[in-house]
């Protein structure tokens, strides 16, 4: 089990959503938190709000994301915890795609988390205590819908990076480990995404609320509920911390295909 009051947790993307309440939740428990976020202004009133750390950065950026671990060790000398949590999430079909909307998706959702772990891997190895890595990934690592194919992509290879993380971590005896959060629906502010990308061109793609269409009938947690199943998998050292286990078959149908595959090809 994987202890956290006491230690220094780093959540990026956490000035609102997912982020924030995972960071909540920590202070909760009795972490010291760094939060971070590219919204400076939020950012820093959130920080106020809940008693945490705040650190603006661009994750998309490795000298940003260096930036990040220098000032949570100048002010707390450690860091135990990681939250790759930062993303974004508009949608378009993938024959609508420019390159720039590719790259912008891959640089922010997948480049964010390998900056994070790249960076912090070090440093949490180098703890007597060892530490935790979560990585934010998403249930379309799972089963991917249309519309939803850069986003889809710079998912599963969230939830590649970080199951092999986490099994070269047990293989050398680490006391380091990683976790995959995979949420489903949850209020957040990713209907909002293209606000934070730079400069004025949008490409193809476009945020949208889903809340509004055919998947406002489906469960909707509070950011905080994904905080609490978070710490729980920290403590518990978890391979996947998930949101809405109901989806399960969703999921099953993806994997009964290919397994009916592998049938089809054995024969």
């Amino acid at each position: 089990m994987s202890k956290i009051a006491g230690r220094t947790a780093v959540v990026t993307g956490g000035a609102s959503g997912i982020g924030l309440g995972i960071a909540r939740q920590l202070i909760a428990e009795g972490a010291q938190v760094v939060l971070a976020d590219i919204q400076e202004g939020a950012l820093k009133a959130v920080a106020m709000e809940i008693g945490a750390f705040p650190v603006v950065v661009d994750v998309s950026r490795e000298d940003s994301v260096a930036a990040l671990a220098d000032s949570t060790l100048a002010e707390f000398g450690a860091a135990h915890i990681v939250v790759n949590n930062a993303g974004v999430g508009p949608m378009a079909r993938i024959a609508d795609l420019s390159l720039a909307d590719w790259r912008w998706m891959i640089d922010v959702n997948l480049y964010g988390v390998i900056h994070g772990v790249h960076t912090f891997l070090p440093i949490l190895q180098g703890n007597e205590s060892g530490g935790h890595i979560v990585n934010t990934a998403s249930m379309a690592s799972f089963s991917p819908l249309p519309g939803l194919g850069a986003y889809a992509v710079t998912k599963f290879g969230v939830a590649a990076l970080t199951e092999v993380l986490r099994a070269e971590l047990k293989d050398e005896g680490s006391k380091v480990s990683a976790t995959l959060l995979a949420p489903g629906t949850v209020h957040t502010n990713i209907k909002e995404s293209l606000r934070n990308r730079p400069g004025s061109d949008s490409g193809a793609l476009f945020d949208t609320d889903i809340a509004k269409g055919e998947a406002a009938k489906l469960r909707w947690l509070e950011p905080l509920e994904v905080g609490k199943i978070v710490t729980r998998a920290i403590r518990n050292d978890d391979a996947y911390a998930l949101t809405h286990p109901e989806w399960w078959p969703m999921v099953e149908e993806r994997n009964e295909q290919i397994k009916a595959a592998f049938g089809k090809y054995a024969e």
